[in-house]
């Protein structure tokens, strides 16, 4: 019964929270509870599990005797990931790919080159083992796979530079580079050159090259952007 119920918040959860985030409700909507539930076919106990997860989101806000008022845009928590994942399943995708990306050049040359001061030896195994499975599965159309060493690869630059902030990013980055293949917002194969950034950001990184390697990932960050304005523009 528990997961049934869990099941009907789930089916709820993701009919109204990419219509928010696409703005089929403007700020200042008002969603009532009893329509909702007559509109999903739920009970209120489902509705209001679903209304308190988008509240965690700042997406809405319950008040008494008004209902559920949808939030400014300014005022949603947009670096949950669950709300980027729906802004990029909705039409303002470029735009949000676009301010993701330039958070990502930001962040991320600034990451390597404290990674590359302060990553143990473990990290930076992982980072080439990773580098060298983005080689093995950019060809021949790979990018699901390639998807899971991308991601590992930039988590591990995140959480390796010592920054609890910069590693808490690690969910964002990821959700960007999964949006970006899962809308094809990829060619069907990974640019080289960017591959090979890739590999000598892990070689920077391991040989304490601190200036390589925030050199190298923002090359890597300005070819992502690049790419947008080929594949979303």
């Amino acid at each position: 019964m528990e997961n049934q119920g869990q099941g009907l918040h789930a089916r709820v959860l993701e009919s109204l929270g990419p219509a928010i985030t696409a703005g089929a409700y403007p700020p200042g909507s008002v969603l009532r509870t009893d329509e909702l539930e007559r509109r999903f076919e739920v009970s209120r106990t489902v509705i209001r599990e679903a209304i308190r997860v988008l509240e965690s989101m700042h997406l809405v806000a319950s008040r008494r005797r008004v209902g559920v008022t949808v939030r400014p845009t300014e005022e949603w928590n947009v670096y949950d990931p669950q709300v980027i994942r729906w802004r990029l399943a909705g039409a303002d995708r470029p735009r949000q790919l676009r301010s993701l990306t330039v958070l990502r050049s930001a962040v991320e040359p600034v990451a390597a080159g404290l990674a590359a001061r302060l990553a143990t030896a473990d990290q930076c195994e992982e980072l080439t083992r990773h580098a060298l499975g983005m080689v093995a599965t950019s060809r021949g159309q790979q990018l699901a796979a390639y998807l899971v060493h991308d991601v590992a690869f930039h988590r591990v630059i995140l959480r390796a530079s010592g920054n609890e902030m910069f590693a808490r990013l690690g969910d964002v980055v990821a959700e960007v580079l999964t949006g970006r293949t899962e809308h094809q917002v990829m060619f069907t194969d990974p640019d080289p050159a960017a591959v090979t950034l890739h590999v000598r950001v892990a070689e920077a990184v391991r040989e304490r090259d601190a200036a390589r390697a925030e050199a190298l990932t923002r090359e890597i960050t300005a070819g992502a952007m690049a790419e947008l304005d080929i594949l979303a523009p």
